[in-house]
């Protein structure tokens, strides 16, 4: 069994096929997302599981080397490789994470 913080079997896949530059994004229960990006819907009730302890998880284990928020979003979301849908209910809770190398 897997050792490490990210133990969702698709999101786990997604970060450890992620290569330098690619981005994954995590957001609220309403961020629409495109048919071209594969959804990992982790939304199981009103704020369960909230944005950041989706983030906080996702971060041990993802090389982030830039950040987009808000409006830098809305035009690389369809770039994404996948989008993480939380159960945040909070709008504007949405964050893009771009994958950097560990050397």
């Amino acid at each position: 069994m897997k050792k490490t913080k990210v133990i969702n079997s698709d999101l786990s896949r997604v970060i450890a096929t992620m290569g330098h530059f690619d981005k994954l994004s995590i957001g609220d229960a309403g961020m629409p997302v495109p048919s071209s990006t594969e959804k990992i819907d982790l939304a199981v009730d009103n704020g369960i599981p909230s944005f950041m302890q989706v983030l906080n998880n996702v971060l041990e284990e993802l090389e982030v080397q830039r950040i987009y928020l808000a409006e830098e979003m809305k035009k690389d979301l369809a770039d994404c490789k996948a989008f993480v849908r939380t159960g945040e209910m909070t709008p504007y809770s949405n964050i893009l994470l771009e994958s950097g190398v560990t050397f």
